[in-house]
């Protein structure tokens, strides 16, 4: 059994989260360079947020895999006892299963498609 088969949707979305927030920051720091450290959080924050995230997720359902699909369905009805600060709860759902669509790719090393993914999240 492989790692990702046996964690809960909220644990992929952990992981996809710093995974993601990774891959933000390093975009920003090649995009401009010799910023103040603000300004690079500044430009991250328009990426890493719930209703961001919830947008990426909707232009890329339809080009799901039926495995993704089955990751980020889990995901999104997946029972939190956190609670999103500034946005609703069907944003927060989404970004959720987006960010557990980008750890289970991220653990199955489907790379190609990681990197796929992640692009789109930044464009």
């Amino acid at each position: 059994m492989e790692i990702y088969e046996s964690l809960s949707p909220l644990a992929l979305a952990f992981l996809g989260d710093a995974i993601h927030t990774a891959y933000v920051r390093e975009f920003v720091l090649k995009e401009e360079q010799n910023l103040k450290i603000t300004n690079y959080h500044e430009k991250a924050k328009k990426f890493c947020n719930a209703k961001w995230q919830k947008e990426v997720l909707e232009k890329i359902l339809p080009n799901l895999t039926n495995e993704e699909s089955d990751i980020v369905r889990r995901a999104r009805n997946s029972k939190s006892k956190h609670k999103a600060k500034n946005f609703d709860e069907e944003e927060y759902k989404k970004a959720t299963a987006f960010e557990a669509l980008i750890g289970y790719l991220y653990l199955s090393k489907q790379n190609e498609r990681l990197e796929e993914m992640l692009k789109i999240s930044v464009s």
